[in-house]
């Protein structure tokens, strides 16, 4: 079984915010590939389906972004899961808008919310980071990825979301094992990214 946790704020008022760009790939994913509704469980909204043959539990963590790591550490308990099979999706403000890299373990780079998940199931979980671009001034970013992204980014926006939700199933082997490699070229010849790593 995968858990696959997008990182977000709660409620109307962050729907659009980049710090959300998690749970707006995680609704893609449910969406394409038929996951059941959203219902609340674990401090959470999840959502059950599958994806590359595997069982699979989609996750927004209700709990405000700070303490993400709570309804997934829960979730990881109950379902008796190693951190190598939780994947967390979330903004990242070193990479340039429309970037994607992933990768198990390391560090959380200033982010809340993989702080917290690393406190509750350690670091040795993937990673999907979701380049959101920064503001050009440290003093400055806290707002940045707590503004709605801005009409010109839909440009970049609404393909990278529609390219991850189509390549997820590619990073999970038959044996439920995850990979990168194919999941990343795939995104990278969606979105034209030819600087994506192979």
């Amino acid at each position: 079984m995968l858990l696959v946790a997008g990182l977000g704020n709660p409620g109307p008022q962050y729907a659009y915010n980049r710090h959300n760009i998690g749970f707006m790939a995680v609704d893609d994913v449910a969406e394409r590939h038929g996951f059941g509704p959203f219902r609340a469980k674990f401090q959470a909204l999840a959502s059950e389906g599958r994806l590359g043959g595997q069982k699979a539990l989609i996750l927004k963590p209700t709990t405000y972004m700070n303490e993400s790591g709570r309804a997934i550490g829960e979730a990881v308990r109950f379902y008796k899961l190693a951190p190598e099979q939780v994947v967390v999706l979330y903004d990242e403000i070193a990479l340039e808008p429309g970037k994607v890299r992933m990768k198990k373990g390391g560090g959380a780079a200033g982010h809340n919310g993989i702080r917290s998940i690393d406190r509750h199931i350690g670091p040795e979980y993937w990673r999907i980071r979701l380049g959101v671009g920064h503001p050009g001034d440290k003093n400055q970013v806290k707002s940045w990825v707590l503004k709605d992204f801005a009409k010109a980014d839909e440009a970049w926006l609404d393909p990278l979301l529609e390219a991850v939700a189509d390549a997820l199933p590619l990073a999970v082997e038959p044996d439920g094992a995850i990979k990168p490699d194919r999941f990343l070229s795939r995104v990278a010849l969606l979105t034209g990214d030819r600087e994506a790593p192979a």
